[in-house]
């Protein structure tokens, strides 16, 4: 008997009403909407990474206003302090003059939190998401606070500017599902931004889904079926990303001073599943791969100095290791 619970069809419909609806506000940008649905939808966190005006933050907040997610926004600043992301122990005065410690909560304590410019913070600032974002907990002293469900970090940072800024280190890096890159719009997109940001009318997303439905489809993408060939696949590509692999390209060898962990292949295989559920199938296949591969391992290897002083890109090498797969077919 078939499980009743697996609706690919009903969860379908229910991302294509959440993607029309941000199409509806954000103007173009259809790859990195698709992308952090994706991201999204499989439980994990998105990195955003663009020069500013590209509309990062109104995408993050169209999200959670068609998902009906609460939502807090987080300007990070070298001088933001780790108490101001998570909360603090504040002192408080009851009946009779009796005074106790209570907890107030900060930001974090919210279903979507927008990191904005997330490498403008000091490394200390920046490692009070880890636990929130691993955990989905924040400790306090010690006192352990659960965070609601579901709940995302969407970071954004800006790839222009590195005077007082602090790169995220690998293992904060590692935690982030996907990075999508949020290209500069064409000609025609410029002109629709212009006219809705200049007139009168102001386009607000209306609630397409609720939090309860957007667990549930997290929950089917799990079900979604990997066949053995399919997930050999997968791990193939991920290992020719370590230069020291037989297998590696010659690329890889020459540039890459380490390769994607063991997350870069789980990243592949949930968001790879949400693509499936997409369109409607219960199975995951290698195109599914190819189209979550780039921004699921973008941020994952790291080039040597050769690769940075030749300017190589992650994406070429990543690019490359799928054209060699796709010619072993």
């Amino acid at each position: 008997m078939p499980d009743s619970r697996i609706q690919p069809e009903v969860w379908k419909e229910t991302i294509a009403r959440v993607r029309a609806q941000i199409g509806e506000v954000i103007v173009g940008q259809h790859e990195v909407v698709e992308q952090l649905l994706w991201c999204i939808f499989a439980g994990g966190h998105a990195l955003l990474e663009g020069i500013p005006g590209l509309g990062k933050t109104m995408l993050v907040r169209t999200v959670a206003d068609s998902l009906d997610l609460s939502f807090s926004r987080i300007q990070f600043t070298p001088d933001l302090m780790p108490s101001d992301i998570t909360g603090t122990q504040v002192l408080s005065f009851g009946n009779q003059g009796v005074t106790g410690m209570t907890f107030q909560s900060g930001p974090i304590f919210s279903s979507i939190v927008l990191a904005d410019e997330i490498n403008r913070a000091t490394p200390k600032t920046q490692s009070a998401l880890l636990e929130a974002m691993q955990e989905q907990t924040v400790t306090i002293g010690n006192d352990t606070h659960v965070l609601p469900k579901p709940f995302f970090v969407l970071a954004t940072q800006n790839p222009l500017e590195n005077e007082g800024t602090y790169p995220l280190p690998e293992a904060q890096l590692d935690r982030f599902l996907l990075k999508i890159l949020v290209p500069y719009p064409n000609a025609e997109e410029l002109k629709e931004i212009v006219r809705r940001t200049t007139s009168s009318h102001v386009s607000v997303a209306s609630k397409q889904a609720t939090g309860a439905e957007l667990i549930e489809i997290q929950r089917g993408a799990k079900e979604v079926l990997v066949a053995e060939e399919v997930l050999d696949y997968a791990v193939k590509l991920l290992m020719m990303t370590h230069p020291e692999e037989s297998s590696a390209p010659e690329d890889v060898r020459k540039y890459v001073r380490f390769g994607s962990g063991p997350r870069g292949v789980q990243s592949i295989i949930s968001t790879g599943k949400v693509r499936a559920i997409c369109q409607g199938r219960m199975h995951l296949s290698t195109g599914d791969i190819h189209a979550v591969a780039v921004p699921a391992l973008r941020h994952r290897l790291f080039l040597n100095f050769e690769g940075q002083a030749r300017g190589i890109s992650t994406d070429h090498i990543v690019q490359g290791i799928l054209n060699r797969l796709e010619g072993t077919v």
